[in-house]
């Protein structure tokens, strides 16, 4: 399961943070995970409550805020969503489409106490 090991580079990240805003705590934790990053949403958030144990994070609020996968087509110059990595445009069934957004996994925001 690679979401325990992006949850305690998390849980580094916002302990850097922490200590460069002199934080003791830190509330809630926001982070923009995209539909094709290959992440487990719930894994993660599982495994942010295990990593953070002992830290500034910890009983820290876990907001994630998902974005879709999108891509440029190509074959018809347009933007398009995309359900899958590799997939086909969904207008014109060809292969030719590069990944534009909705692979990101970004920590947006904290929340300091």
């Amino acid at each position: 399961m690679h979401e325990m090991a992006l949850a305690e580079s998390l849980v580094e990240l916002i302990e850097e943070e922490a200590r460069k805003h002199a934080a003791q705590r830190v509330k809630t934790v926001r982070l923009a995970v995209g539909a094709l990053a290959a992440v487990e949403p719930k894994a993660l958030a599982f495994c942010f409550d295990a990593a953070a144990r002992g830290a500034a994070a910890e009983g820290a609020r876990l907001d994630i805020l998902y974005s879709p996968g999108k891509g440029w087509c190509l074959d018809c110059a347009e933007e398009v969503p995309l359900s899958e990595r590799g997939g086909a445009c969904p207008n014109c069934a060809n292969y030719h489409v590069q990944m534009t957004g909705g692979d990101e996994l970004r920590l947006i925001e904290l929340e300091i106490a």
